[in-house]
C-alpha cells in the first residue's frame, strides 16, 4: 500500500440547510485507527416536516484514481462538481456508502451511513477551484410527512487497506443495527440455479421444463426458478395480468412442483411484488390504493395500506403452503417510491406515512412468514435492491440483468459481494447465441466463478461439448464452493473492470485473469487454481518470492487434461500454457 498521510483524518463536517426551529447535532462517538463514527440527531419541538439538510466536508484530491458507489458498473471515474446527479440511496436502491480509491486499490477515504431505509443523497466530486473532494450527505429529499426526531451515524474510514476492505467493515458494521440484521442464509441459497428466463421467456412448456430440470440437476444445479410466465398466457413480456396471481399456464402447480422435487430440484417462482395489472381483479378492488397508475409496466400497489401489505402476504404464503415451494424472486422492489402523482394525503386505513418504513414492514413480515412454513426458504433479489436493509428479508442477491455480458456480470458480482457479508451473491443468468463459438460461451461461464453460478440456455438443445463445458465448470464450482463463497475475497482495479480477482482460505488460492495482466503471487498457498477467463492461450505470473515447486495440472475448458507438469515457481516473471478459458491446478510438492 501507499502511504495515505495527507489526507485529513478528522475533516471539519459542515451542516447545511438547517432552518429555524429545527435543531441538529453532530457528535463523535468513535474514533480509531483511522475510522471515525458519528451521531446526527435532527430534533424539533413539534412534529413538522423538514426541509435537506446536508452534512458535507472536504478531503484533498491526492492520490485518488476512481469513485466507487455500489452500482455504476462501468462508471467508476472521478466526476466533477458541475456534472451528474447524485447517489441516491433507500431500502430498495443502492447502499449508502461511497469509496475513494487510490492507484494500488488502497482506500483512500470511505463513508458510509447507518440509515439505509429512508431516502437520502450523496456524492463524493472533485472541485477544479482547490483539487479537493467535496464529499456530502443530504437527508430529507422527499419527505413528505412531518417528524420530530432524526437520528443516524456517519462512518469515515481513511485507514490504509484494500478498499474492499473498507466496504466490508462498513458492511459488518450495518451488521450491528438492529434493524439491519440480515437475514439467515440456507445452504440452498448458495448452490447452482437453473432459470427459466433467457431460453423460455413467457412461454413456459411442462414436459420440456422436467426435461431441462433432470438435465440441469445431471450437471450439478440444484434448484430452478420458474420465471414469468407461469402466472399468465399473454406472452407480451407485460405486466397487465400480475397481481392475481393464479397458474393460468401451470394450472396444476402443485402437481408441477411433486414432478420438479422428484428431479432432486427445488422450485421457486417469480413474483413481481408492486405490480398490479389493469387486466386484474386485484386492480378494482384496490383501486385507490396505489403508488402510481402512471407506470410503465403496471399501476404500483401503495403498501402503507395494511390491506394491500396483507394482500401480498397471503399471495406468498398460501403458494409455499399451497404448492410446497422452496423459493421465491421477488421482483421490482425498487419501484416501490414517491411518484410524482403519489399521494400524500392518505386514506384513514392508512398505518404508514413512509413509503419506505412500509416496504421495511411489508417485507420484514413476508420473510417471517415464509420461514414460518419454511425455515429453509430462499428468497432472491437483484441490482439495485441489494442493500443493507434488503439483506434483512432476502438471503439470494442477483446482479442485475445482463444477457450475454461476461463483463458485466463479473463486476457486478463483484461489486454485490464487497457489501453483501454471508447473504449468497449470484451471478445473472448465463446464455449465449446458438452460433458462438465454444470458447467465448465458456467466457459467459467463467466470470460467474467468483458468484453462485445461474444458467439459463436450453439444455435438451445444446450440443454436447458445451454440456461438457457447462458441467466442468459447475463441478468444479461444486468442489471448491467454501473457498469460492466464504474465502477472503479481493477484486481488483475497479476502473478497469476486475481483470483479476482471487480469492483464498486455508492455504489455497484461486485466481481468476479476464484480460491480458499480470497475476502477481506474494505468498505461498498448498493450492493454486488459476481460471484463465480470457481468449489467451497462456497466463502469466509474477513471484515476489520464491515459492518453490507445484505439480501442475492444465485443463481445457471442457475439463479435459490437456498436460501435467512439475513447475517451479520462483522468483519473477514466467507463462503457463493453458487453453483459452483453461484452468491451471496446482498443488505444492
Amino acid at each position: 500500500m501507499i502511504a495515505n498521510t495527507t489526507l485529513v483524518a478528522h475533516p471539519e463536517i459542515s451542516i447545511l440547510g438547517e432552518a429555524q426551529n429545527i435543531q441538529t447535532s453532530l457528535e463523535k462517538i468513535y474514533d480509531h485507527a483511522g475510522t471515525v463514527v458519528y451521531d446526527f440527531e435532527v430534533t424539533s419541538e413539534e412534529q413538522r416536516i423538514p426541509k435537506p439538510i446536508t452534512l458535507q466536508w472536504k478531503v484533498p484530491a491526492v492520490n485518488v484514481k476512481g469513485v466507487w458507489k455500489p452500482t455504476t458498473d462501468f462508471n467508476k471515474r472521478i466526476q466533477a462538481d458541475w456534472e451528474l446527479d447524485n447517489m441516491e440511496s433507500r431500502i430498495s436502491i443502492d447502499s449508502p456508502v461511497i469509496s475513494l480509491f487510490g492507484n494500488s486499490d488502497e482506500n483512500i477515504l470511505t463513508f458510509a451511513c447507518s440509515n439505509a431505509i429512508n431516502k437520502l443523497e450523496m456524492n463524493a466530486r472533485l472541485r477544479e477551484e482547490d483539487n479537493c473532494f467535496y464529499c456530502h450527505i443530504t437527508f430529507f429529499m422527499e419527505q413528505h410527512y412531518p417528524l420530530k426526531n432524526f437520528k443516524t451515524q456517519i462512518r469515515i474510514d481513511n485507514q490504509n487497506q484494500h478498499f474492499s476492505d473498507s466496504l466490508r467493515a462498513v458492511s459488518s458494521w450495518w451488521e450491528t443495527f438492529e434493524q439491519l440484521k440480515p437475514a439467515y442464509v440456507p445452504d440452498i441459497a448458495k448452490k447452482p440455479l437453473y432459470s427459466t428466463w433467457y431460453q423460455f421467456h413467457q412461454n413456459l412448456e411442462i414436459p420440456l421444463l422436467l426435461e431441462e430440470c433432470r438435465l440441469a440437476k445431471d450437471l450439478g444445479y440444484e434448484a430452478i426458478i420458474i420465471d414469468d410466465g407461469w402466472q399468465t398466457f399473454d406472452s407480451n413480456r407485460g405486466y397487465d395480468y400480475t397481481g392475481d396471481w393464479k397458474p393460468d399456464r401451470i394450472p396444476e402447480m402443485a402437481e408441477f412442483v411433486k414432478n420438479v422435487h422428484e428431479t432432486g430440484m427445488k422450485v421457486a417462482l417469480w413474483y413481481s411484488v408492486p405490480f398490479c395489472g389493469e387486466k386484474s381483479k386485484a386492480f378494482k378492488r384496490f383501486k385507490g390504493k396505489f403508488l402510481t397508475e402512471d407506470h410503465r409496466w403496471a399501476p404500483v400497489f401503495d403498501p402503507r395500506y395494511p390491506d394491500v401489505r396483507q394482500y401480498l402476504i397471503d399471495i406468498y404464503t398460501n403458494a409455499a403452503k399451497d404448492w410446497n415451494l422452496d423459493g421465491f424472486k421477488l421482483d421490482f422492489i425498487d419501484d416501490f417510491r414517491f411518484y410524482k402523482d403519489t399521494p400524500t394525503k392518505l386514506g384513514a386505513d392508512a398505518d404508514y406515512a413512509s413509503i419506505n418504513g412500509a416496504v421495511d414492514r411489508l417485507l420484514t413480515d413476508v420473510k417471517d412468514a415464509l420461514t414460518k412454513i419454511n425455515p429453509e426458504i430462499f428468497i432472491e433479489f437483484r441490482q439495485k435492491y441489494t442493500g443493507p436493509a434488503m439483506r434483512k428479508y432476502g438471503n439470494m442477491f442477483r446482479a442485475f440483468d445482463c444477457p450475454g455480458d461476461a463483463t458485466m456480470n463479473r463486476l457486478r458480482i463483484a461489486d454485490i459481494r464487497m457489501l453483501a457479508g454471508n447473504t449468497a451473491v449470484h451471478s445473472d443468468m448465463v446464455t449465449w447465441h446458438a452460433d458462438e463459438p465454444l470458447e467465448i460461451a465458456a467466457l459467459q461461464v467463467i466470470n460467474t466463478l467468483f458468484g453462485v453460478p445461474q444458467l439459463s440456455v436450453m439444455l435438451s438443445e445444446t450440443p454436447k461439448k458445451y454440456v461438457n463445458m457447462i458441467g466442468f465448470y459447475t463441478k468444479y464450482w461444486n468442489e471448491n464452493s467454501d473457498v469460492l463463497m466464504n474465502g477472503d475475497f479481493i477484486p481488483s482495479k475497479p476502473l478497469a473492470n476486475y481483470p483479476t480477482k482471487r480469492v483464498s482460505k486455508n492455504g489455497k488460492i484461486i485466481i481468476g485473469v479476464y484480460d491480458t495482466w499480470v497475476i502477481e503471487l506474494n505468498d505461498e498457498h498448498y493450492h493454486i487454481d488459476i481460471l484463465n477467463g480470457q481468449i489467451a492461450d497462456q497466463v502469466v505470473i509474477r513471484n515476489t518470492k520464491d515459492l518453490g515447486g507445484y505439480r501442475c495440472k492444465i485443463y481445457d475448458c471442457q475439463g479435459s487434461l490437456i498436460k501435467e507438469d512439475i513447475v517451479l515457481f520462483s522468483k519473477g516473471v514466467f507463462e503457463i500454457s493453458v487453453p483459452p478459458c483453461g484452468i491451471v491446478r496446482a498443488k505444492k510438492l
